[in-house]
């Protein structure tokens, strides 16, 4: 089946990502993560019925947020957790994580279908293993499940919930677990799949109707659709080199909206990124992928 790709909106996002479908409400909100640091808006919401966007400041980076069964979001920003509440746009910290290791923040999370979310750090200068998977519970309670990470991405589910899905972006590798919905633990880590060979690497994911994950690759301008044995499906060329994530969205969940950075400047220890002084034209947009014959699952809500 043939596919349309179009820009939605070009918003010059420095690192656009965690594009979030409100099923009940019909609007998109998506993050600029270290917007903040640029005096640019935080949080950008678009109703797709109307194209209205509309915008929010932080203090800080943010990088994930989710939304709440009660009402608001639920958001991990550089230095913890926080709620969020859109009409009086006041944010509620809930607990701080790795406040004693300067050069971490939290990165990619989402929520299992008992609505824990699941946040993940990274280093800032993209090298040391330093950085931890945190689980925040409904009764607000923080947990670590994981270390040894670089750059926690694309953290998601298979349909039945036996599987847990992560991948670090700069080991270049997804990882698999046996996941325990029950009490929201997993074990038995092997490499799901690994970005080794690609021109890109692995950014953040979601999981579509079939069981299939959908990767954003960084660097390769690859949206990319790997099956449930970790080969990779489908490969669609994006507009932009550097996408950044991915979310089915529509009232049919049968469209996917993906985000890009505008982002120039990264870390001098790996020459992963091309050297330029400026972004790719319509870098840090957002777009749509329509037309796919495939169709995604509601993201579920954080319980607490």
């Amino acid at each position: 089946m043939s596919i349309r790709i179009e820009c939605v909106l070009e918003c010059n996002n420095h690192v656009g990502t965690s594009p979030l479908w409100d099923v009940e409400g019909g609007k998109l909100p998506w993050l600029d993560c270290t917007g903040p640091r640029f005096s640019k808006q935080a949080i950008l919401r678009m109703d797709l019925a109307t194209g209205v966007v509309e915008n929010w400041d932080f203090p800080n980076d943010i990088g994930a947020m989710a939304s709440r069964k009660i009402g608001g979001a639920i958001a991990a920003i550089s230095d913890g957790f926080y709620f969020f509440d859109f009409e009086r746009e006041e944010l509620e910290l809930i607990q701080e994580v790795d406040v004693d290791i300067k050069r971490t923040r939290l990165n990619d999370g989402k929520v299992d279908r008992l609505g824990r979310f699941f946040a993940g750090g990274m280093d800032e200068r993209e090298e040391l293993k330093n950085c931890v998977l945190w689980r925040l519970d409904s009764d607000l309670s923080v947990t670590k499940v994981e270390d040894g990470i670089i750059c926690a991405n694309g953290p998601c589910w298979s349909l039945d919930d036996k599987t847990f899905y992560l991948a670090d972006t700069f080991q270049n590798e997804f990882w698999a677990y046996e996941y325990d919905i029950t009490d929201g633990t997993f074990a038995n880590k092997r490499i799901f799949a690994t970005t080794h060979d690609d021109d890109g690497v692995a950014d953040e994911s979601t999981i579509d109707e079939e069981g299939y994950l959908w990767n954003a690759q960084l660097i390769s301008r690859d949206l990319v659709r790997y099956a449930p044995d970790g080969c990779v499906a489908r490969r669609i060329g994006m507009p932009v080199r550097n996408i950044t994530s991915v979310m089915f969205a529509g009232k049919d969940l049968d469209v996917i909206y993906v985000t890009s950075m505008a982002r120039v400047k990264h870390p001098e220890v790996h020459d992963m990124f091309h050297k330029k002084e400026k972004p790719q034209f319509l870098a840090g947009s957002l777009f749509v992928v329509a037309v796919l014959g495939i169709h995604g699952v509601p993201e579920p809500r954080f319980a607490g």
